[in-house]
């Protein structure tokens, strides 16, 4: 085997197709190891042109991880060692290629083969020709048998599959496959500036095309996605990108900060601050941002200063109360961290990531935080629960247990809304295909004495 030095990040070898490819590879080892996410990939390690195909490549092969893993199973004739995990993730990189895009496959199977040069593992070139090219041969004879198994065939692990099967038995077969989908991008137009009619307007301009959010009266869904930079008064603060299930967070709080310009109002866990934005951008209130991890608390810095907003901004536990200074809040958002499982097609290495014994871990950290804030809420004050997520343990069955041992809470979700469906005293929605993801929200008011 060659003893050739990888070529590191950053390090061009004059093909820009190996490249990508192996800088795809390096990324996505430890996500397959478990140990990293794609949150921190690092869209520079390749040229500018390459950026989106480096994007493409990790997203996608996680997004359909289940079903390349069995196919490369199928393809080796003996897994990989361990020290080769930037092998195995180049085969399944080579596998996604071949089978969900539209690159020529002498194309992505010469590429993917020759990248492995850049690892420093010339000897895997053979290999992965060997099992690229027999998987061009025998493709739908290799996906038949491999689909006989079905969390293969929905490239979903089998607990989550189980789970989302028990929790919504009408559902859940849309829920999997929007989260097989990538996720749309929708605009949240900042109202200080434009109505989103007018933005749209801005965005045909620049060539660009959208839809109107159904739901979300500042949301915009663009029929293809675009980089940033491309939006008209990004820099300026005009627009921003948000989810339509997210935007609909300030809807919810309308009613009870419309009325109260100066509400003292807490974001429990804020970053990366998009909602902590556009309850800034709707009301007249004095907002504190609150999260436990410092860089996270960056971003939301970032954000507020792009749109030219203040809040009070602090790096605390909301598990805690040593940063509060006992002045009761009218209202609080807590948007709690959660399984991610609304937000899968968004974040598809969550389907590696996550295990079921997590949820039980996630649903007492959100019991401990709905405990410890609510005595920071003033009487009549609202509290808005949300999660990304779409299991009852995070969301319903939360909130009847927090309802049980907490007698001055009173419900006040709205029933009369078009998005989504009843869930205990809650709203589920569930991710759609070209639409908004998967949140649930409860509203709760503090009784008066």
């Amino acid at each position: 085997m060659s003893q050739k030095r990888p070529a590191q990040n950053g390090r061009a070898s004059g093909n820009s197709g190996q490249d990508v490819r192996a800088a795809a590879a390096r990324a996505l080892a430890p996500v397959i190891a478990q140990q990293g996410s794609l949150a921190s990939l690092d869209e520079h390690s390749v040229v500018a042109r390459d950026r989106s195909l480096l994007k493409e490549l990790c997203f996608g092969t996680c997004r359909q991880l289940p079903r390349l893993e069995a196919l490369a199973n199928t393809l080796l004739k003996q897994p990989f060692k361990k020290r080769d995990s930037d092998i195995h993730a180049l085969l399944l990189v080579g596998i996604y290629q071949l089978l969900y895009m539209r690159i020529p496959a002498h194309a992505a199977v010469g590429e993917t083969a020759g990248a492995a040069r850049l690892l420093g593992k010339e000897w895997a070139t053979r290999v992965l020709n060997g099992c690229l090219r027999r998987l061009q041969r025998e493709s739908e004879e290799l996906q038949a048998t491999v689909d006989k198994d079905e969390s293969v065939a929905l490239a979903h692990p089998r607990w989550l599959l189980d789970a989302l099967r028990d929790a919504w038995p009408e559902q859940w077969r849309s829920i999997v496959d929007a989260n097989n989908q990538p996720g749309p991008m929708t605009l949240r137009v900042n109202q200080h500036h434009n109505d989103r009619e007018a933005y749209l307007e801005r965005l045909v301009e620049q060539g660009l095309s959208g839809e109107l959010c159904t739901h979300a009266p500042d949301g915009i869904t663009l029929n293809v996605p675009c980089d940033v930079t491309s939006l008209p008064g990004f820099s300026e603060g005009h627009v921003s990108v948000q989810d339509e299930a997210a935007q609909l967070c300030a809807a919810l709080l309308g009613p009870v900060l419309a009325p109260r310009h100066g509400a003292q109002v807490l974001d429990a866990c804020s970053a990366p601050g998009g909602k902590t934005a556009h309850l800034l951008e709707q009301f007249d209130i004095a907002l504190t941002a609150l999260d436990s991890d410092n860089q996270r608390l960056s971003r939301v810095e970032d954000t507020l200063s792009r749109l030219g907003l203040t809040a009070d901004l602090q790096h605390a536990d909301a598990t805690q109360r040593d940063w509060w200074n006992g002045t009761p809040f009218e209202a609080i958002l807590l948007d709690a961290p959660c399984s991610g499982t609304g937000v899968i097609r968004r974040h598809p290495d969550i389907k590696t990531l996550r295990r079921k014994e997590d949820i039980r871990k996630l649903a007492k950290l959100q019991q401990q935080l709905l405990d410890n804030l609510w005595p920071l809420l003033r009487e009549g004050g609202t509290l808005l629960y949300a999660t990304c997520s779409v299991l009852p343990e995070e969301n319903a069955k939360q909130i009847d247990a927090f309802l049980a041992r907490t007698p001055d809470a009173r419900v006040t979700t709205p029933s009369d809304v078009a998005w989504g469906v009843e869930s205990g005293h809650g709203r589920q929605l569930f991710p759609e295909v070209g639409r908004h993801d998967g949140f649930f929200y409860a509203r709760l008011e503090k009784r008066t004495a």
